[in-house]
């Protein structure tokens, strides 16, 4: 097949590159985003092979299916991005990736635990300039603490097995139990009782319109003071006003984002020489207890080996007349 592949990087090429040596599809490689300016260069693809910041509006689709284009290939777990309803009228196939490597996001969620709860960031900043004092560097411990997570799906699940490792009383809350969990002694709770109860929250659940902003001033409100709050699923679970002003407040006492709701235009690119125009985001930079990392979880070397054949398995299935395994329920969507 011949294949439009967008936000490109020199590593996505790398490994769908590697991934294909036995499967001879044809790949394009563009930089840009897939949005309603760029779709014109899928004229001619049967498939566009997108990731998380593409943007499949139903204008977008519209424009794919026009050019004759059958599928969207996604390269990763999530399909906020994707108008799934204007895909299935136009009888788009659509396909992700929903469990290239849990382990990666799992061990970086707690690696920002880690590194906020010990001030790594800033001792690593100080001891560059010279300064090995441990003057205003003093953390706590994980172990003892009680440490919430939404969404138990494999990422979740991972993160709490790796949470109660440390010693810590793990609470969950999903609206699937995971049964092993529970043989671990990890307890279910409500929203709002886990929101009351948890030292450490982080987020492992789908963007849906019953999550977003899930973090919010309403439930920052009834968390324990100094809570520290870590999201590295999707951006728009945290309403990222209601979290400055938590910053501000102490309310918050430690926040880790490795999403950002307006990541789009800022996430994956190099902004170093350059002055960052989005004002919530540079206000964040500023806080000594926030971390900021540019959707970095997912990117392992085994993850992006995994990522590459499942995408790569999806199409040629798609190709050879077979339904993908990474294909979209339709009719009983339930992303994990």
């Amino acid at each position: 097949m011949k294949i439009a592949v967008f936000s490109t990087k020199p590593y996505d090429k790398q490994y769908l590159t590697e991934a294909n040596a036995k499967r001879n599809h044809e790949f394009v490689f563009y930089e840009p985003h897939l949005n309603e300016q760029t779709c014109r260069l899928t004229e001619g693809f049967q498939a566009v092979c997108v990731f998380v910041n593409d943007e499949l509006t139903e204008k977008v689709l519209q424009c794919l299916a026009h050019h004759g284009c059958r599928l969207a290939a996604l390269r990763c777990a999530g399909f906020n991005n994707v108008d799934l309803h204007a895909a299935k009228k136009l009888g788009m196939t659509v396909t992700r990736v929903p469990a290239y490597s849990p382990a990666s996001i799992s061990e970086f969620t707690v690696g920002l635990m880690l590194t906020l709860s010990r001030q790594i960031h800033r001792a690593c900043n100080r001891t560059r300039e010279g300064n090995f004092a441990l003057d205003g560097l003093l953390g706590f411990d994980l172990c003892g603490k009680t440490a919430g997570i939404f969404g138990t799906g494999k990422i979740g699940a991972g993160t709490a097995k790796i949470l109660h490792g440390f010693g810590c009383s793990v609470l969950a809350s999903d609206l699937y139990e995971n049964a092993e969990l529970k043989s671990l002694g990890i307890r279910y709770a409500s929203p709002d009782d886990l929101f009351r109860q948890s030292d450490i929250i982080t987020l492992h659940c789908p963007l849906l319109p019953e999550t977003q902003h899930l973090i919010n001033a309403q439930t920052i409100a009834v968390m324990k003071p100094g809570v520290m709050i870590v999201n590295t699923s999707r951006g728009e679970l945290l309403d990222t006003d209601a979290a400055i002003a938590g910053l501000k407040s102490g309310k918050i006492g430690a926040l880790a984002i490795d999403v950002y709701e307006e990541e789009s235009e800022v996430f994956f690119e190099d902004f170093s020489s350059r002055v960052i125009q989005d004002d919530t985001l540079a206000r964040i930079l500023t806080f000594p207890n926030a971390v900021i990392t540019g959707h970095q979880a997912f990117f392992t070397k085994e993850a992006m080996s995994a990522i590459a054949r499942q995408t790569l398995d999806n199409i040629s299935a798609f190709e050879e007349g077979r339904i993908p395994s990474g294909i979209i329920d339709w009719e009983n969507i339930k992303p994990r």
